[in-house]
């Protein structure tokens, strides 16, 4: 079955609208708001560090967000 077929079924058109509600935003928001592309360090662990940077970024910039409103 073809992907066109699958999402135009109800289960498709349900599982499709569930996206809107999963964290793929927030990576979409990193990527343009923040401006993260790609992981400028090598190795596991540099890496887990840089994307907890991120994160962490991400989260404060969300906070502060949250307490001006």
């Amino acid at each position: 079955m073809k992907m066109k077929a699958k999402l135009e079924t109800e289960d498709g058109k349900s599982r499709y609208k569930q996206r809107k509600q999963t964290v793929e935003p927030v990576f979409g928001i990193i990527k343009a708001a923040i401006g993260f592309v790609r992981f400028h360090l090598r190795g596991l662990g540099n890496v887990a560090n840089e994307w907890r940077l991120i994160a962490l970024a991400y989260n404060c910039r969300r906070l502060a967000r949250l307490r001006a409103a």
